[in-house]
């Protein structure tokens, strides 16, 4: 919920955000000069049993990101419906939702390339374990970034995970979209306004994944 609907003027919220972040981790060192967006990545452990690429509990850090803006779109799709679906007293809202997309501006020769011919383990679709182990080794060995073909997007474009902030070369993202989720009874709809483009995820193709294989689509619109 935005925190603009507590206050009543901008000096209020800006006072309201500084006490909220006094209770949040602090930002790890180092990285005090970049974006939030850039930062948040490195500042929270993972929930529940941690993601792809990270141990739950873990401190190293993760920016999950994608070469293509659909790619990335199709990503946050499916961890949309997952929400609902591991909700299932939560109404899922009606229309759309509005989501910001955003580039980043990095640079490495410490990427590892998984694209080709990953380990079966690597392409799981909710078992973490091969892949959270995989990272470890890629960090340990000194590497900074993951390329490997998403699991959600129906194009399977790439997705790079950063597991370093050092790779960033500006502080400040860049390039932002704004697009309009929403999930429909046959699957989700992702709309960006401009310029224009529509992304469609089937309910089938996002079913293959266990965790959706019994998902109420009938909830949605």
């Amino acid at each position: 919920m935005s925190t603009f609907q507590l206050v009543v003027n901008q000096d209020e919220h800006d006072r309201l955000e500084e006490l909220l972040d006094r209770k949040k981790p602090p930002v790890p060192q180092g990285l005090e000069h970049l974006h939030y967006l850039l930062y948040t990545p490195f500042r929270y452990k993972p929930a529940a049993e941690g993601t792809r690429f990270r141990r739950k509990g873990q401190r190293d850090g993760a920016f999950y990101s994608a070469e293509q803006v659909e790619t990335s779109v199709a990503e946050v799709c499916f961890w949309r419906v997952i929400f609902f679906a591991e909700s299932p007293e939560a109404k899922i809202p009606q229309g759309f939702s509005d989501w910001t997309a955003f580039s980043v501006s990095v640079s490495t020769d410490a990427m590892v390339d998984i694209t080709n011919d990953p380990a079966p383990g690597l392409k799981n679709l909710a078992d973490y374990s091969a892949t959270q182990a995989f990272a470890d080794t890629v960090r340990e060995a000194g590497g900074t970034g993951i390329r490997a073909i998403s699991a959600r997007c129906p194009n399977k474009g790439a997705t790079v995970t950063w597991l370093s902030a050092s790779v960033f070369t500006q502080s400040y993202p860049i390039a932002l979209q704004s697009w309009k989720i929403g999930i429909r009874h046959d699957g989700v709809l992702a709309i960006r306004e401009f310029p224009k483009l529509t992304l469609r995820l089937k309910a089938e193709d996002l079913s293959a994944d266990p965790r959706l294989a019994n998902c109420d689509w009938s909830r949605a619109f």
